[in-house]
């Protein structure tokens, strides 16, 4: 966080309580292990890659499993070009993935292609992302059942407006985004 953004907005951390959440995954680019040691204050089970700026030993990728739905994970800086659809879905078969979650482009997407969940939180920070300098903070809470992933938006508004919030549902081989 401390190279492109200062930290978290204090409306996102209020939200970030500890003992609320039972599993931080995150693309990367902590860029220190002070924001893994706020992470596991809120939770002690943090999935975490390796990003273009972090020097800690992160995996470029990860795969796990919650209820029903195989997770891919991947910071996103390997994708070339950033964000391009048909290059994520060649790391989506490489990793053999339900639902892949990648970054790098401080934008949030959501999209079903062929059944597969392809889902970028964007930028928990607002931190530019080399391309613009204008990128909304955005982070991801999800809950898992069985086949069913529910996906709720947090969207900063500014410190005198209210979080945004929406809800997304994925289910397990579905066609096109509902």
């Amino acid at each position: 966080m401390p190279h492109r953004a200062v930290g978290l907005p204090q409306k996102f951390q209020a939200l970030l309580q500890p003992n609320k959440i039972k599993q931080i995954i995150c693309t990367g680019n902590l860029c220190g292990r002070e924001t893994m040691d706020y992470f596991k204050s809120v939770c002690p089970d943090v999935v975490c890659t390796r990003g273009d700026f972090d020097d800690m030993p992160f995996q470029e990728t990860e795969t796990f499993t919650i209820g029903d739905i195989k997770f891919g994970l991947c910071h996103g800086h390997q994708i070339v070009p950033w964000g391009d659809q048909e290059s994520l879905k060649i790391l989506q078969r490489q990793l053999d993935c339900d639902v892949l979650i990648t970054g790098h482009t401080h934008k949030f997407s959501a999209e079903v292609c062929d059944g597969k969940f392809f889902l970028n939180p964007g930028s928990a920070t607002g931190a530019y992302n080399g391309l613009t300098s204008e990128s909304v903070p955005t982070f991801l809470l999800m809950n898992i059942r069985g086949s069913q992933l529910q996906v709720w938006i947090y969207e900063y508004q500014g410190d005198d407006l209210p979080v945004k919030v929406e809800k997304i549902t994925y289910t397990k081989g579905m066609e096109s985004n509902a």
